[in-house]
């Protein structure tokens, strides 16, 4: 009797385990015949056409650092054509006028820059996303450009109040970029046309937006933004500006209409970004509209810039930001934030100095709504490898700012080991 009930035990147990095999095995097979498909995160590198205007004006160091970007790692170039002086580095246009010197540096060539480095990137299978300024007008410290030359547009820059009165920025040396007022609509509709020229014109896989946003709080601060301003609440400004905010010193001190007016111009950059994207996506469907921004946001309303997905409230976490605010993020209307973690520190989630820090906000804020690239300033170039594989593992994808720099400090070894070993 014993030894029926051992031999029925065993049987039972033999059974039991063939079973288990054949379900591990069907699993594996099920598995093999149905693999899962990771997408290669993207990685870009910026190539700036101001510091890098003289190195490529020749087609053979264009090739030559599309080499070296190819076998770093990188998935995709980000070719800046319009910097800030308006002119342009490309040659199908009926509106916009060939940059031909940057300093001391002049250049004329035959060939179409834009369309070279489309060539030889898509040889290389590297994918090209063109970058423009878009309010820039010209250059203030050396007073070249659109608004140096163009009454037309000399009258609508940026009217600036500083605690030294106001300043038409054209004529502010301390500014980067002598700004189109962003708020009009003769300027919104001029910086579509170079838009919708371009991505008529080549071959791209993406749009990146630039100087998309304000300069500072200071401007604009113009007889017209006030009038567009009093539209946008329904309501007169009788003490212009000082029911927006006044300077005590170099204070500024909020007035009564500072949250609304904060939010106005805010809305004038969504607005605009909204637009953008709905005239890429009328003539290209597939092409992705990016925009770059610092990842400091607490600091970005004084550019009008909220890149926050709608569904994010600021007006929980900040004293500036008034209840509608939050109908002014534009994360909606992108496809993907290169969200500018220029920090020097790397590592610590808990701390706002660091890149870490910066990521994880970005996409607490952003909530989904667009990719978000974590990008880096080669400049900060100590810790370059470091932040590159933080910001391609805690994010969906690198941009690195700018190849002047990679070339500068001889940072590619540092970023082939950050990409590859992020790939791990």
């Amino acid at each position: 009797m014993k030894l029926f009930v051992i031999l029925w035990i065993f049987a039972i147990l033999w059974s039991s385990c063939s079973q288990s095999d054949n379900n591990n095995n069907k699993n594996e097979n099920e598995e093999n015949s149905n693999p899962t498909i990771i997408e290669e995160k993207p990685k870009y590198l910026w190539f700036d056409a101001e510091a890098n205007f003289k190195r490529f004006s020749y087609q053979d160091s264009i090739c030559y650092y599309l080499d070296k970007t190819k076998d770093t790692g990188f998935t995709h170039i980000v070719v800046d054509v319009r910097p800030i002086y308006g002119d342009v580095l490309y040659k199908k246009t009926s509106k916009m006028r060939e940059l031909t010197s940057v300093g001391n540096y002049s250049r004329t060539i035959e060939w179409d820059y834009l369309q070279f480095f489309i060539e030889e990137a898509k040889k290389r299978d590297l994918k090209v996303i063109v970058s423009t300024t878009i309010f820039p007008a010209g250059n203030p410290v050396t007073r070249e450009g659109i608004v140096y030359r163009d009454e037309y547009w000399a009258q609508r820059t940026i009217k600036q109040y500083t605690p030294n009165g106001m300043i038409d920025v054209k004529d502010d040396k301390r500014k980067v970029a002598a700004l189109l007022n962003p708020a009009l609509p003769e300027v919104q509709e001029f910086a579509l046309d170079f838009i919708k020229e371009i991505v008529n014109n080549y071959d791209i896989d993406g749009y990146a937006l630039d100087y998309c946003r304000y300069l500072d709080v200071e401007g604009d601060f113009s007889n017209e933004s006030k009038v567009l301003f009093e539209s946008y609440i329904k309501e007169n400004v009788t003490n212009f500006p000082s029911d927006i905010f006044y300077w005590d010193g170099s204070l500024r001190r909020d007035g009564k209409f500072a949250k609304k007016w904060f939010e106005f111009r805010a809305m004038v950059i969504h607005d605009f970004i909204k637009q953008a994207k709905e005239e890429i996506k009328n003539i290209k469907p597939e092409i992705q509209l990016v925009y770059f921004a610092a990842s400091w946001y607490g600091s970005l309303y004084q550019q009008g810039q909220n890149w926050a997905s709608k569904k994010y409230d600021p007006s929980i976490e900040y004293s500036w930001a008034s209840d509608n605010y939050k109908n002014a993020g534009f994360a909606e209307h992108l496809d993907g934030l290169m969200i500018g973690t220029y920090l020097e520190k790397v590592y610590g989630i808990g701390d706002p100095e660091s890149i870490e820090y910066g990521l994880a906000r970005g996409k607490r804020l952003l909530k989904g709504e667009c990719k978000m690239y974590g990008s880096v300033y080669a400049n900060n170039w100590k810790n370059i490898e470091d932040a590159a594989y933080v910001c391609l593992t805690q994010s969906d994808g690198l941009m690195v700012f700018d190849i002047v720099q990679v070339i500068r400090y001889n940072l590619w070894d540092e970023l082939k080991r950050a990409i590859n070993n992020a790939k791990k």
